[in-house]
């Protein structure tokens, strides 16, 4: 139910996002995903890719410093307030959002989003019949 996400801590200069770009593209690893948090010094690039075991490898042996962890991905109707709606849901069974990003696919919306409680939220995604995307189908595009 959780997809990986991979977080690479790179320097806020020239050239930086460039290189682990080149390295993902040259593997023919697809990014499915990503967002930059940055701060004066460094970025934080988080990316939802088609095989991030193989990218997590690629970007340690060109010296990256570079985590893997297990997020949540939903698929929402691409409707107003439908995230809302599933946060809601979240928020009345006390699961924090420890943060989130969004796109949209085709005609429905992704969130991607983590949380502390991953158990609790997987039980939540279940009984609230919230669809989900899995690892796998990010694999196919493989």
């Amino acid at each position: 139910m959780t997809i990986q996400q991979l977080s690479i801590f790179i320097e806020n200069k020239k050239g930086t996002l460039l290189s682990v770009l080149n390295i993902l593209r040259d593997a023919h690893i697809q990014i499915v995903a990503s967002t930059i948090s940055d701060t004066v010094e460094y970025g934080i690039y988080r990316i939802i890719c088609s095989n991030p075991s193989r990218a997590y490898t690629l970007l340690k042996e060109h010296g990256m410093s570079v985590t893997i962890s297990d997020v949540f991905a939903i698929e929402l109707d691409n409707t107003p307030g439908r995230a809302a709606k599933a946060f809601e849901t979240f928020a009345a069974n006390d699961i924090n959002i420890s943060y989130m990003y969004s796109f949209l696919l085709g005609n429905k919306g992704v969130i991607i989003f983590r949380t502390p409680d991953t158990e609790k939220t997987r039980e939540i995604i279940s009984l609230n019949k919230m669809n989900f995307i899995s690892q796998n189908q990010l694999n196919e595009n493989d």
